[in-house]
């Protein structure tokens, strides 16, 4: 299994033959070595509907005729633009042909920001637990902390933990290595930082901060094998 990262929370996963992209915010990413118009997805996994996160969905999904899944809210949105989708829910699990996903809770918003500036609903934000290979992936979406990222760590042994950690919208460095130590990743890259101001961060000195120095600061476009 190959795993990718490209900016912002961009994760590609490729595994039994299958590429997955997770919120692939593409154009308008300044730190993502992506061309929206290059990817070639058999499936989008989202965390919630904001519009860093959504990113170039539809025009991936149209082009690549690719499934989206979604939580239900933001998956009935998405199926009325004419993307293929499949809604899930916090708590649920599917297996799909390249393995199985699940979602988690995430403590964050979820709404998506249309062109004459109505604020569409898109349910609740989730984490994400793909399962493929014998092997557990966690990209927690956009969170704060929260104490059950212990439960979700001994639910399902974690072999890479993708965590946000621009501060602002989301847990800062402190939390996220604080939340590193709650899932006890075997791997921690650190996501969601320095694509705006606000989210300025040094993942070097967050990768500093895990006890268990099992951090991996990934630049746009490292990938690494599972």
């Amino acid at each position: 299994m190959k795993v990718s990262y490209h900016g912002h929370s961009v994760v590609k996963i490729e595994t039994g033959g299958k590429t997955i992209l997770i919120d692939p915010f593409i154009t308008y990413n300044s730190l993502t070595d992506l061309k929206a118009e290059e990817e070639k997805p058999d499936y989008i996994i989202l965390s919630h509907g904001h519009n860093d996160h959504v990113g170039d969905t539809v025009s991936l999904a149209k082009r690549n005729d690719a499934l989206v899944i979604a939580n239900h809210e933001l998956s009935t949105y998405l199926d009325w633009q004419g993307v293929r989708t499949h809604g899930m829910h916090i708590g649920g699990s599917y297996e799909f042909e390249f393995g199985r996903v699940k979602l988690t809770q995430a403590f964050h918003g979820s709404s998506y920001e249309t062109e004459d500036k109505q604020l569409v609903y898109c349910g609740m934000p989730a984490g994400i637990l793909l399962m493929a290979e014998g092997k557990t992936i966690y990209h927690a979406g956009d969170t704060g902390l929260f104490s059950d990222m212990k439960l979700i760590g001994e639910r399902h042994p974690i072999d890479l933990a993708f965590l946000p950690i621009g501060d602002n919208f989301t847990m800062g460095p402190d939390d996220a290595a604080y939340a590193a130590e709650l899932l006890n990743a075997s791997q921690v890259v650190p996501i969601h930082y320095n694509t705006f101001p606000p989210i300025k961060q040094d993942p070097h000195a967050f990768a500093n901060l895990l006890k268990k120095k099992n951090g991996r600061v990934m630049n746009p476009g490292d990938s690494l094998e599972l």
